[in-house]
């Protein structure tokens, strides 16, 4: 649900080629109440976490935040958003809980014990959006795809060594290799390599290559992985995991362009490009002591981020449509069952687009078989205990959107779409019934 309580000012302007800028005003976030009252935050990267671990961009000290509680994001039309992370005590605007609610100048939110001000800034931000709802295998149209297509477009036309940061199944390895094909190297070798799967005995002959006789079981010369991908790119998944004595060997690569075989007396010369990607903190692996500072600033010469499915929900059609295209090659698409793609939608999707492309899958195979709860929910002990957080007003009415939001899907889906036929099994009228499908943003089928 998400809760409307103003807006920062927002401009979109039509660029060239179709291509966007999104013009946002700058905020900052400036505590007011609770331990670190003075604390102030200039939302500039987005997302902007809120929360009292360490890699939050804004880190607070009180006791009653969750470590991961809030994340202030962009939110179309409106400007930014914030968002609860599952947090113990959520955000309370206006003495209400919300989960989801527009930013407006001078707000108050409260996490927990502490109240943060939204405070604007005459300084403005400009977002570069791509005309494109795809680059390469990425699919999706939303403000956080086109705003990543923007700069991957940019960085195919390098060879700057490029970190792609991101939870597992976001598509950091789809990226890395739209970016190779978009690229002058695209005739090249695109090498991938996952920095965690080999044992860290094997791990330097993999990248590196070796001589014969260079140690046990070499019994013969062997080309690494760098060579492999001369003329190319090599891309290095899960970078966080790799053994913290291979990595100097990794940095005279970067700075030198050049490698040495195990068991060679002589360097040479490779014209590779790098992308590397991690489901980790690497400023946090590194104050551990596991991964090395010097690296870090030589692979991180770049950055991108990719957006989890839950923070792009609106991609999940479109997702399902070309995930459906792509698995039935030469013949139609098949159609699922009606109420799964809102369902879909609703998912948290924890595995990301992964999970997604195998959920399609299944489906395709036994469409019957839905990944969630089709019956019409009824109250656990959970949603009354999450819903008595707000008045009894409030919660009446969160409680009877639900319920009316999966019991249109449940009868939209037994009449197959057909709203003449399912306002008559709900007893209602079809005026009446045309009315929740709107409201929910639901799709009714033509009779």
């Amino acid at each position: 649900m998400t809760e409307s309580f103003g807006r920062m000012a927002t401009a979109v302007v039509a660029g060239e080629s179709g291509a966007q800028k999104l013009v946002l005003e700058k905020a900052r976030l400036k505590v007011v109440a609770g331990p670190d009252k003075g604390k102030e935050l200039t939302i500039e990267a987005l997302p902007c976490h809120i929360g009292t671990h360490e890699d939050n961009d804004l880190q607070l000290s009180d006791p009653t935040v969750s470590a991961h509680h809030a994340a202030v994001d962009l939110g179309m039309p409106h400007g930014f958003r914030i968002r609860d992370l599952g947090s113990t005590n959520g955000i309370v605007i206006d003495r209400y809980r919300v989960y989801d609610a527009v930013l407006a100048p001078g707000m108050l939110i409260r996490l927990g014990a502490t109240e943060i001000k939204v405070i604007p800034s005459k300084e403005r931000r400009e977002v570069q959006l791509s005309a494109r709802d795809h680059f390469g295998s990425l699919v999706g149209a939303s403000v956080k795809m086109r705003e990543l297509y923007a700069t991957l477009e940019r960085l195919a036309g390098t060879d700057s060594t490029l970190l792609i940061e991101g939870e597992t199944g976001t598509g950091k390895e789809l990226a890395a290799e739209s970016v190779h094909a978009a690229s002058r190297r695209s005739a090249g070798p695109f090498v991938v390599f996952d920095c965690g799967a080999a044992p860290p005995t094997l791990l330097e002959a993999e990248l590196f290559g070796n001589e014969r006789g260079a140690f046990t079981g070499a019994v013969t010369a062997r080309a690494g992985l760098f060579e492999e991908a001369d003329g190319g790119t090599i891309f290095l998944d899960e970078i966080g995991e790799l053994d913290l004595q291979l990595q100097p060997k990794l940095l005279r690569v970067l700075e030198r362009r050049e490698v040495r075989r195990i068991g060679a007396s002589k360097t040479q010369q490779v014209d590779v490009r790098v992308i590397a990607a991690t489901n980790r903190s690497i400023e946090a692996e590194t104050r551990a002591g596991r991964f090395r500072e010097d690296l870090l600033y030589r692979l991180a010469v770049v950055r991108v981020r990719m957006p989890p499915l839950r923070e792009r929900r609106e991609d999940i059609p479109m997702l399902v449509e070309s995930l459906l295209e792509r698995m039935s090659p030469g013949r139609p698409a098949p159609a699922l069952p009606y109420g799964t793609l809102e369902l879909l939608t609703a998912h948290s999707w924890p595995g990301n687009v992964r999970e997604l492309r195998n959920v399609v899958e299944r489906l395709i195979a036994m469409p019957e078989s839905l990944p969630f709860e089709k019956e019409v929910p009824l109250a656990s002990t959970g949603d009354v205990t999450q819903l008595s957080a707000h008045p009894l007003p409030e919660a009446r009415r969160r409680a009877m959107e639900s319920f009316e939001r999966a019991y249109v899907i449940e009868v939209l889906g037994r009449c197959n779409g057909n709203v003449t036929r399912a306002a008559q099994d709900a007893g209602v009228s079809r005026q009446f019934l045309t009315r929740l499908i709107a409201r929910y943003r639901l799709r009714g089928g033509d009779e």
